[in-house]
This record gives C-alpha cells, structure tokens and sequence, in this order.
C-alpha cells in the first residue's frame, strides 16, 4: 500500500496546547474510522507552522478525502517513493 506525506499548512500549529492537538487528533481519527481500513495515519510532525503527516492509502484521492471530510489543510500531497537513512550509506 503507498505512503503519503502530507503537508498542512496551520498557521501557529507549534503553539497549539495539548488539548488542541488532542482534538485534532480525535477529528482526524473519527473521520479514518468512518473511512475504513484502508487509510491509516502513521505519525506527525509538528512545526511553528506547519504539520507534516505520513498517512498509507491506496491513493491520493484518499488522503485528500480524509482531509475534506475533517476541515484539514492538505496543502502537498506527495507519494513517498522509498525511505532511506544512514544505514543506506553503508550498502
């Protein structure tokens, strides 16, 4: 299944309080829930003002339709092609 990041632009977002990030959270995953399994939410980056979030679907019409149904920026929408680290140096 493909990768996607996602990148959100949200003004102030590294100033959100626990509680707003928690909201969120819950939004985003009510909405994945009503989805169905075949788009999940890995993780986020939060940033001074953006939010960065690496989400599997089958396409990116997925991920953009998560992002309408939750009132969520989805700014870029790119399909990771491979992950590399430092351990690829070493191949």
């Amino acid at each position: 299944m493909p990768k996607y990041v996602i990148e959100r632009d949200i003004p102030g977002a590294g100033k959100l309080t626990p509680a707003e990030l928690n909201g969120i959270s819950q939004q985003s995953c009510s909405v994945l829930h009503g989805m169905g399994p075949q788009i999940q939410w890995v993780q986020s980056y939060v940033t001074d003002d953006k939010i960065y979030c690496v989400y599997i679907a089958p396409d990116e019409a997925s991920v953009r339709e998560h992002a309408a149904k939750g009132g969520f920026p989805a700014n870029s929408v790119a399909q990771v092609r491979t992950v590399i680290d430092p351990t690829t140096a070493e191949a």
